[in-house]
């Protein structure tokens, strides 16, 4: 497979798009897709997203003027193709690698990358914020969120096109609907829409009907006024798009997503049209690739892969993840507790949820992305008697917080979250390593939380939170399960008891979850060099085990803590108030590390992990230094 052919190697700039006719569009929509086929397969990154929105983004850039006019995406998972016409093809080997190409939308990057994103239902807020900015100061140019039918979900989403459908602004929203989100979509908007896209006499009807209202007499104020309710009458019953509507918006569409010329010519229309215009485009995830066309979900975001046979390359130990070890346990704990309840945000299978929902239907609930909801809807569970169980990525648990606090903790209501990706997640960079999860859920009253050190741990606490009195999280990591089976010494200790795994008179190193096995190899490392270290798991961030975190540092002079995590308001931060409060801390010299006060970069894991000198290598270093060795 050749990627760069003819109509591909002479993109180097959106102006060489619009040179382009339709049937080479075409021919370029096909180059496009092998060439991200060719490259997602040796990077990783999401490949579903991106097959689906080629000819739509071919097709904005070919009506559009960016960066003048402005594309915003939503989530920026699906931007691949805007980023090679915007000259940034020949980065593509980079993607997602540290110091490349992002996998998502960067101002720093590129002028044609309007604002940074990574979350999912922000596009339209943040594009009719652009809109107004523009009226307010005379300018003229369009606005364009893209958004997805799954992101659209999200209560923020709803939020803005509420406020910006009663404007006069000229604003566009393109809704890229094509079934899915991360998985299948679910709930009323996406019923709705499924009517929508599969009654093919609607969009017909809608202009047929459109018409026809025009040319009902006005004779006289009592039949206007009855011809003007026969008008709402007859749309409510048949013109498609009657939400978005009813909203303020002008519906356009369903539209066909990979026919260049439908596409081109609606988006002329709504450049004309006055006010917010919506345009319902209708595209297949995966499109292309056979294997992304079968399984979108496992293609969304997927790992190098083998073009021939769509299978992931493999690699690691082959021990469960973290997020397969929850969701076998979880099944396993509801055996026996039918209070026991799971929620998503609209990510069953990125989360281990998949086998539970299977077995437990209607104990499983998909809310959609949507955060908010999600948590004080399983506050609602949970005044009930049931027992609910939220696993979220950290980065969006951060979408949550008020729901947490308000919702939860202030009632101190038994909902367990299972907090997955916390700490560095590696490629997709900025907006979704779970680096701040400890400074945002550690100070609220009545949270408990933990942190295991591996897989066993992490079932242990998860039979320990089933039946815990009050809110309590867990954080764990992206990747592999760790496996201290021949070292623990209890597995099963009470999860609040920190545990102390070697002993040693030089330095005492708290660690914790991810970051214990680190602490340990370091520790077995040093012991060759006549350097003896006493590491402790500390399980429990809060409530800190005091009793034992103060045993264990007596008669000891340097002390680290050791997260994965931002040190402003982190674990370590948590340690050093422990020993400012109990103990002379001019005896103490004690070292916080973990990550600092920044927005961490993409990359992988452990280069990461030794850009911040948060490896085995890094912290060997930093004791050394410490005892002047």
């Amino acid at each position: 497979m050749n990627p760069l052919t003819s109509y591909l190697s002479s993109i180097s700039s959106v102006s060489d798009v619009k040179k382009l006719s339709d049937q080479e569009l075409h021919l370029l929509a096909d180059e496009i897709r092998s060439f991200l086929i060719e490259h997602i397969s040796k990077t990783g990154g999401h490949l579903a997203s991106n097959l689906g929105v080629v000819e739509m983004t071919l097709a904005l850039h070919s009506v559009f003027d960016s960066p003048k006019d402005k594309m915003i995406w939503d989530v920026g998972h699906q931007a691949y193709v805007h980023k090679i016409l915007t000259g940034r093809k020949h980065l593509f080997h980079t993607l997602r690698k540290y110091k490349g190409l992002s996998g998502f939308p960067k101002r720093s990057e590129s002028e044609h990358d309007i604002i940074d994103t990574g979350h999912s239902s922000t596009s339209i807020s943040a594009g009719y914020g652009m809109a107004c900015a523009r009226d307010l100061q005379g300018g003229d140019y369009s606005v364009i969120s893209i958004i997805g039918d799954g992101a659209l979900t999200g209560g923020m989403a709803f939020e803005a096109l509420n406020h910006a459908g009663h404007s006069n602004t000229n604003f566009i929203v393109i809704l890229n609907d094509n079934e899915m989100s991360i998985s299948q979509n679910v709930g009323g908007l996406s019923s709705y829409l499924n009517r929508l896209r599969t009654d093919p006499a609607y969009f017909k009807m809608k202009v047929d009907v459109e018409s026809l209202l025009t040319k009902i007499p006005a004779i006289g104020k009592a039949v206007f006024k009855t011809a003007e309710k026969a008008k709402d009458s007859i749309k409510y019953f048949l013109v498609p798009g009657i939400l978005f509507e009813e909203l303020g918006f002008t519906y356009l569409g369903p539209v066909d997503g990979h026919t260049i010329k439908e596409l081109k010519m609606v988006f002329k229309r709504a450049k004309n049209i006055k006010g917010p215009v919506l345009i319902h485009v209708l595209t297949k995830k995966g499109k292309g690739y056979s294997y992304a066309e079968e399984n979108p979900d496992k293609f969304h975001g997927i790992s190098p892969f083998d073009i021939e046979t769509g299978s992931v390359v493999p690699s690691g130990s082959g021990r469960p993840s973290y997020s397969a070890v929850f969701g076998k346990s979880l099944v396993d704990l509801a055996k026996n507790d039918p209070s026991i309840v799971a929620i998503t945000a609209a990510m069953p299978s990125g989360t281990g949820l998949n086998e539970f929902a299977k077995t437990y239907p209607r104990r499983f609930f998909d809310v959609g992305i949507a955060e908010q909801h999600a948590v004080t809807f399983a506050a609602g569970l949970a005044l009930n008697g049931m027992r609910p169980f939220f696993p979220v990525y950290s980065t969006f648990l951060q979408r949550a917080y008020d729901q947490i606090v308000h919702d939860i903790c202030l009632q101190n209501l038994p909902v367990v979250f299972c907090i997955d990706r916390s700490g560095l997640v590696g490629n997709d960079g900025e907006t979704h390593h779970g680096v701040f999860d400890i400074s945002f859920l550690s100070h609220i009253p009545n949270m408990t939380l933990l942190a295991p050190k591996d897989g066993k741990e992490f079932e242990r606490m998860l039979s320990f939170a089933a039946a815990y009195q009050g809110p309590i999280a867990i954080r764990y990591p992206r990747g592999e399960s760790d496996n201290f089976a021949t070292i623990t010494v209890d597995p099963e200790v009470n999860p609040l008891k920190a545990e102390i795994l070697t002993e040693g008179n030089d330095l005492c190193i708290i660690a914790i979850g991810n970051m214990v096995r680190t602490a340990y190899d370091a520790a077995e490392a040093l012991r060759s060099q006549d350097i003896h270290c006493k590491v402790v798991n500390a399980r429990a961030i809060k409530p800190l085990d005091q009793e034992t975190l103060l045993q264990a540092c007596e008669g000891i002079e340097h002390i680290i803590t050791l997260e994965d995590h931002v040190v402003t308001g982190g674990f370590g931060s948590l340690v050093l108030n422990l020993f400012n409060r109990k103990q002379d801390i001019k005896e103490k010299q004690i070292r916080n590390l973990g990550l600092p006060e920044a927005f961490i970069e993409h990359g992988d894991v452990e280069e990461l992990m030794e850009q911040y000198g948060l490896n085995v290598e890094g912290l060997i270093s930093c004791i050394r230094k410490l005892l002047g060795k």
